[in-house]
């Protein structure tokens, strides 16, 4: 697990995302989208699809709450710190971006278990920010509105994801809840989640243990102990055998590993 658990810091230009979000009109179907401001993107979401990536041990949002307060409670709720930046008219300038930026590069020298920095924004003056933290061995993942971001940006960072394919999330698989017992189906629905995520990340071979520290990630209270299993290793064999994924036994070690999803769900 050791060379495949990433620690990220996800650092925030939130003015640059709720205003990319208002002029691109982004609409349509969004998954669970519950509990956020109406018309507004959601940060929850985002927040989700970075877990599939590795611990986030940093998470920090920059902007003149005042003008967003709507975003307090959300935020709130998706443990993010919000760091209060004044109204760039105060200034004379765009603050926040520097802010960003110091507190990305005060992290890069002087917390070196993060090793994957996220910058949430489309703004191509992160770009100089982005090539020192590569500089450093860091890499960089950037977030934003496919609308709203620099084509200088997106290729300087080592991955970008774009906020409109993240809302769409992948095609999940159906799983077979009448053949599921009611108590069992919420760790059924999350192992279904971890490995869709492994698999996002190209993951070829899904360890019993990479599967549960992902799962354990997206919900830090899953234990295989309240839905009635003695052990990870049971859970994953009752989900075999409900159909909803298949395993073989890894040779070296006789640990479990997950296939994939049974052939009747894809």
């Amino acid at each position: 697990m050791a060379d495949e658990a990433h620690s990220l810091a996800v650092l925030i230009d939130f003015e640059n995302l709720a205003l990319g979000y208002e002029r691109s009109g982004t609409g349509g179907r969004r998954r669970g989208a519950a509990n956020k401001p109406e018309g507004s993107f959601d940060i929850r979401l985002v927040m989700e699809r970075l877990v599939d990536k590795g611990k986030l041990i940093v998470k920090r949002a920059y902007a003149d709450w005042g003008r967003f307060a709507q975003y307090r409670e959300v935020m709130h709720d998706a443990g993010i710190q919000m760091m209060e930046i004044p109204e760039r008219g105060m200034t004379g300038k765009n603050y926040a971006d520097i802010q960003l930026s110091v507190d990305a590069l005060d992290l890069c020298y002087s917390k070196e278990h993060i090793d994957t920095f996220v910058i949430v924004s489309g703004d191509s003056d992160f770009t100089p920010l982005v090539s020192k933290l590569k500089e450093n061995g860091k890499s960089v993942i950037g977030v934003g509105m496919k609308d709203s971001t620099s084509d200088l940006l997106a290729a300087n960072c080592d991955e970008f994801l774009y906020y409109e394919d993240i809302i769409k999330g992948p095609a999940a698989p159906v799983v077979p809840l009448a053949t599921i017992p009611k108590a069992k189906r919420p760790a059924m629905n999350l192992l279904v989640e971890a490995v869709e995520a492994l698999q996002r990340e190209n993951k070829d071979v899904m360890y019993s243990s990479a599967v549960k520290d992902t799962m354990k990630r997206k919900q830090p209270q899953f234990s295989e102990s309240s839905y009635g299993y003695r052990s990870f290793s049971e859970l994953l064999q009752d989900a075999e055998r409900l159909g909803i994924v298949t395993l073989r036994t890894d040779q070296r070690s006789g640990t479990w590993v997950v296939v994939g999803f049974a052939e009747h769900q894809k």
